[in-house]
């Protein structure tokens, strides 16, 4: 890691790293840093796939609020969202093919398996399901980003409703990491996709319609989250898949999907036919980032990290 006083980013986006923020001691290990979330009361939700503790709660200083889960060895996916005055969790695991809702101390409320009746799967293990997708309406969409690459939709009292993408819908393998569902018009929601190994984000209509592809050379990306504005994509690594060694960064995209910073990154550059040229990691910062939350009180970035040895979360104070 680099310098905790060096500045990350360009322009608008620049960030320094709070030293020390969010280390723990062995009694609270991690493996993979794959998911993190915050909560109306300003907590930082973290998910990792130790299963001494699969959920790890901070306050804003970066000190241990509650801990909790053991049982998810596979544990990927994690999204906040609201259901009349209370909050919610869906997370995701990679190695039980399984989709959990718990409440925010971890009391299980639902739970969806391998998706069996559908026809497209002989066995659960082909079923590694990466990041859940929620409509504004409840419904919400399973991206199964590690086994076939088919999108699941379930409606709001999570029933099953369809299935599409997959190879013949010609989704690349290794494809709908994690996204995000845009509601912004109503009456023209669309899933905005992370086709991490694929190099690209996708726009797909909510049955499966292919609306845009944006090209990322150099990024990887592996999920958005939208701030004020702009979406925030973290790649793991500049060189992944084929170096699993990489560095990676940390883009900013203005509402047309162009980038307009990189967090640990080097700055974007399009020609003038408006092609995003190669990007790169910078500072030697980030190892792999996962999954990044901008926090809405002071626009702080809180960055998840995979990869081994366990990596304790990234604060990020905007300068």
């Amino acid at each position: 890691m680099a310098n905790s006083g060096e500045v990350l980013g360009q322009g608008e986006f620049r960030y320094r790293a709070v030293p020390g923020w969010g280390v723990l001691d062995e009694r609270t290990p991690v493996k993979n840093g794959n998911a993190i979330v915050q909560d109306r009361a300003g907590h930082i939700i973290f998910l990792t796939d130790h299963t001494d503790n699969n959920v790890i709660i901070y306050d804003r200083a970066g000190r241990l609020v509650a801990k909790w889960g053991t049982d998810l060895p596979g544990a990927h996916g994690l999204t906040i969202l609201s259901e009349g005055d209370t909050e919610v969790l869906f997370m995701t695991c990679t190695q039980t093919s399984r989709v959990r809702k718990t409440t925010l101390d971890g009391r299980i409320l639902q739970e969806w398996g391998w998706p069996e009746s559908t026809g497209k799967y002989d066995k659960a293990a082909d079923y590694m399901p990466a990041w859940t997708l929620h409509h504004p309406n409840g419904d919400f969409f399973v991206l199964d980003g590690y086994g076939r690459d088919y999108i699941l939709h379930y409606g709001a009292d999570g029933s099953f409703k369809a299935i599409f993408g997959g190879a013949e819908g010609g989704i690349g393998h290794w494809g709908p990491h994690g996204g995000v569902i845009d509601a912004t018009d109503p009456t023209n929601p669309y899933l905005l996709i992370a086709m991490c190994d694929q190099q690209h984000l996708l726009r797909l209509s909510t049955t499966g319609e292919k609306l845009q592809r944006v090209e990322m050379p150099g990024g990887n990306p592996r999920m958005f989250h939208r701030h004020k504005g702009h979406w925030f994509c973290p790649h793991i690594g500049d060189n992944w898949p084929a170096d699993f060694d990489s560095r990676g960064f940390i883009s900013v995209l203005d509402d047309d999907l162009r980038v307009v910073a990189n967090i640990g990154g080097t700055p974007p550059v399009y020609d003038a036919a408006g092609v995003l040229q190669l990007m790169r990691h910078q500072e030697e910062f980030f190892t792999h980032p996962h999954d990044v939350v901008v926090d809405l009180a002071d626009d702080s970035v809180y960055v998840a990290q995979a990869g081994l040895p366990g990596r304790y979360p990234v604060k990020l104070e905007r300068i």
